[in-house]
């Protein structure tokens, strides 16, 4: 990004500091988990020269795999879903928190688990899977009445796999920015950084899908969602480095298939949203 005469932005100082602190963070948590994974030779006694009984081996019960995460909904399901927020949505208006927080995005966001969010506020998560920047930008009059604090935007990875062009991804989220900031003036809009995946190493079932996707653009991408948030007012939190590895690609230990993340991925989002709400 090209530097502006100008004391550094709040924007600018968060992003550094945030990644500087989670990045010795990611690498500590990444630690621990390969140290809990690690296996340790079972110590053999003599017992293990007994002759082992003639039953013969039973067959190992498969393991069920996780349930897909359906990104593509019907247009039915995904009333459905805009509905059940709407109620969420009224139901936080008629009793409004002292501080509030939305999360709008796709199923990334959707599956961020309740228990893991920060304490000391109320968190409104507005996130359908499958969801678009352009289906995200068609919502927002849900939150009008509202008085959101802070809404964090997570969105554009479904728009890659759908072959959206990234101007108009772009577009998409400044006009985001821009309504939210016309309807909410005194709210802080934190631009999320679209994450990595995993590529051909992924199991998610639309993987097919990523190998058109490299993670090279999403980078780039990034870099532009950066300056436009500088541009339209809004916070950029830059989660990329933080869950890529060092080949380029999500880091295995923080997915479920390649594209989702698991609690290891959402704790250290979680430290980011911390971060991000004392600096």
């Amino acid at each position: 990004m090209s530097k502006v005469s100008k004391p550094i932005p709040a924007w600018g100082i968060l992003s550094l500091a945030t990644n500087g602190i989670l990045l010795v963070t990611v690498t500590i948590l990444l630690s621990r988990q390969q140290a809990n994974e690690s296996p340790t030779a079972p110590e053999r006694t003599s017992v293990a020269t007994v002759e082992p009984s003639p039953t013969p081996t039973p067959t190992p019960t498969p393991v069920p795999s996780p349930e897909p995460r359906v990104e593509e909904l019907s247009p039915s399901t995904y009333q459905e879903r805009v509905e059940r927020l709407r109620e969420e949505v009224e139901a936080i208006a008629a009793n409004a928190p002292e501080r509030l927080y939305v999360l709008a995005g796709d199923s990334i966001t959707l599956s961020f688990p309740e228990e893991l969010l920060p304490l000391d506020v109320t968190w409104l998560n507005q996130g359908i899977s499958g969801e678009g920047s352009q289906g995200l930008y068609e919502r927002l009059p849900l939150l009008d009445g509202t008085r959101p604090d802070r809404i964090f935007i997570m969105i554009g990875i479904n728009d890659l796999l759908r072959g959206e062009d990234d101007e108009t991804i772009l577009e998409n989220h400044r006009r985001i920015i821009k309504d939210i900031l016309w309807i909410h003036p005194n709210t802080e809009v934190v631009v999320q950084s679209i994450l990595p995946h995993s590529g051909e190493k992924a199991t998610w079932e639309g993987r097919e899908k990523l190998r058109e996707v490299p993670n090279q653009r999403i980078e780039r991408l990034n870099q532009r969602l950066a300056a436009i948030a500088q541009v339209e007012g809004a916070t950029y939190l830059n989660l990329y480095p933080l869950f890529v590895d060092e080949t380029g690609y999500l880091n295995p230990a923080l997915t479920t298939d390649g594209l989702h993340l698991n609690e290891q991925g959402y704790e250290l989002w979680r430290i980011a949203l911390i971060l991000a709400n004392t600096l």
